[in-house]
């Protein structure tokens, strides 16, 4: 989509799109250990295994830093001029008209 400047996401936005992304990690780590609580043997060990690690990995993104969006910021290219229709028969053409100027604004 094309836009008209290349500046930066704004910091409020950026600030809650990461905070999202925090609490959606956050979310599926209680999963993990909701999960392990129901699962037995070899699952819920990999459960708790996930939910130890979640939130390691989840500061290390979430801190990564601003996303570089990149904008298509090229000119739009403007349509061509379409071609006025041929002159009907018996039509007047006028190549040029001189126009008075606005009354009040005489020249002198």
């Amino acid at each position: 989509m094309p836009s008209i400047t290349n500046a930066p996401q704004s910091l409020a936005d950026d600030q809650s799109r990461r905070m999202r992304r925090y609490l959606l990690q956050m979310g599926f780590r209680v999963v993990c250990f909701l999960g392990a609580y129901v699962a037995s043997g070899w699952l819920r060990w990999t459960l708790v295994a996930f939910a130890v690690v979640i939130p390691y990995v989840a500061v290390l993104l979430v801190n990564a830093g601003r996303d570089k969006v990149e904008y298509d910021t090229s000119a739009v290219a403007p349509a061509q001029p379409r071609e006025l229709p041929p002159a009907r028969d018996g039509a007047v053409v006028v190549e040029h008209v001189d126009v008075d100027p606005a009354p009040g604004h005489e020249e002198g």
